[in-house]
């Protein structure tokens, strides 16, 4: 076993300079990420500085109309959350479809963002991986990657990024709220993770010594409708294969405006500009949806064993935007 300190914080700033001394410090708020990456030894940091307790639990209304949810507000809550599931049902949907009773009712907002891939390469510390120790090689790449990524990946990574609600958060324009011995500052999520380029082992813009305190979702405009459907290997219990959320507005047969996002496709959760820029305008039919699919999966890039991914997601995003336009 590996040492380690161990230090509660009873506010955001005696947790931000708790870190300032400990290069090696994380923080820790449901653990079911991190403890579990300790335990295979890939994670050894020297301190872990507790914020579960912290005053981040609430899920109110901004002025404006918009929610404001805390960072360790527990996935569970979140889910069932009245206002989440009128309003923002893409949000509960995906966070019901990510692990199991348990674990959701421990796992915290904050942790889901920052949770870390699931690629085998990277939990196994005999194998080698850019993300784990930069440099060394991406052995997926001619290896196991039937689950990795087919968007955005590089030649130093094919990792995805492994979080349901991230991918709703990016449909949903979603901002988080980070403080740090900086002081506090606001990043979309769409901005927050990081494809690999050169150095995957940097999943997000998170600078050294900073914490999530929240998560801010914009006011739902009226008359649109939003969703998330995940494709996976069994029921339950599983991360996906591809994922998809969606907001959708429809006036008079004509799409009004659109918002995509896919999961399991990439090392981020990927927000689908150019498919919602065919979608905006156009009639809302399943030859529209199909068009603004393939506009986005044009640049995928499927690796040897992963190809059924682009029409698995292609699929997927008709059915979601049908759905959703039947409902409007």
């Amino acid at each position: 076993m590996k040492p380690f300190a161990y230090f509660r914080a009873e506010s955001a700033d005696e947790a931000v300079g708790a870190f300032a001394g400990h290069p090696r410090a994380q923080y820790l708020g449901g653990g079911t990420n991190l403890v579990d990456l300790m335990k295979l030894g890939v994670a050894a940091p020297d301190l872990l500085i507790d914020v579960s307790r912290l005053p981040l639990n609430g899920i109110d209304e901004t002025p404006d109309g918009g929610l404001h949810i805390g960072a360790t507000v527990r996935n569970s809550d979140l889910a069932a959350h009245p206002t989440v599931r009128t309003r923002y049902a893409a949000l509960s949907q995906a966070l019901l479809s990510g692990a199991s009773g348990q674990l959701r009712n421990t796992a915290t907002t904050g942790g889901n963002l920052l949770q870390r891939t699931r690629c085998r390469y990277f939990q196994d510390v005999s194998k080698p991986c850019n993300k784990r120790e930069p440099g060394t090689g991406c052995p997926a790449r001619e290896g196991v990657h039937r689950d990795l990524a087919v968007l955005g990946h590089s030649a130093h990574c094919v990792a995805t990024h492994p979080s349901d609600m991230a991918v709703a958060l990016a449909a949903l324009d979603a901002a988080v709220h980070l403080h740090g011995p900086q002081g506090a500052r606001t990043v979309a999520v769409t901005d927050f993770h990081r494809l690999p380029g050169d150095r995957p082992d940097q999943d997000t813009v998170i600078r050294p010594g900073e914490l999530i305190t929240g998560v801010t979702l914009p006011p739902a405009l009226p008359g649109t409708r939003c969703g998330y459907r995940k494709a996976r290997d069994r029921a339950s219990y599983a991360f996906a294969l591809t994922s998809v959320a969606a907001a959708l507005r429809v006036e008079g047969g004509v799409v009004r405006d659109a918002a995509l996002a896919f999961g399991g496709l990439a090392h981020v959760p990927w927000r689908a500009r150019a498919a919602e820029e065919v979608l905006r305008g156009a009639p809302a039919t399943e030859e529209t949806y199909a068009r603004a699919a393939d506009a986005e999966l044009a640049a995928a890039e499927p690796l040897r064993d992963n190809g059924f991914k682009v029409p698995l997601a292609r699929n997927l995003a008709i059915s979601v935007l049908a759905e959703l336009a039947s409902r409007t």
